[in-house]
């Protein structure tokens, strides 16, 4: 938890749902600056995955939410063109049912999206077909 390995780094991210929606952020920073992605970020020294999780989606939208499950674990190989390190992120699903998302630390936006929404949003790579996952649609 919280270490790096071969150049590879922990992540966590939540895809928080509210009925039909789920709460997507458009990143500020590398990497990914400028896509739409859950919630998350790196696993810092000392916290568990859990902790994390929980803790990115308060930095970077303001709200909580209670029972999280691991969804999928995502390996994101480095980015030579970034100069980004990898990263092994893993995915856990919660549902919302109160509060308003604003954007905060390393996020230009936070917002409630459903799934032909962010069909035509520019996302990350597994964002979409987690979504899909989610929503009980059809893969890409």
């Amino acid at each position: 938890m919280g270490e790096v390995l071969d150049n590879v780094i922990p992540a966590v991210s939540v895809a928080a749902i509210r009925g039909d929606k789920v709460l997507l952020v458009k990143r500020g920073r590398s990497p990914s600056r400028g896509y739409y992605a859950f919630p998350g970020g790196r696993v810092e020294a000392g916290e568990t995955d859990e902790e994390a999780a929980r803790r990115e989606l308060l930095e970077e939208t303001g709200v909580s939410v209670g029972e999280l499950r691991l969804l999928r674990i995502v390996h994101i190989p480095p980015s030579t063109a970034e100069g980004a390190p990898g990263y092994t992120l893993k995915v856990f699903a919660a549902t919302m049912t109160e509060g308003e998302p604003v954007a905060g630390d390393d996020a230009d936006e936070a917002a409630f999206y459903d799934r032909e929404e962010i069909a035509q949003l520019p996302t990350t790579d597994s964002t979409l077909e987690i979504v899909l996952e989610l929503m009980g649609g059809a893969g890409r």
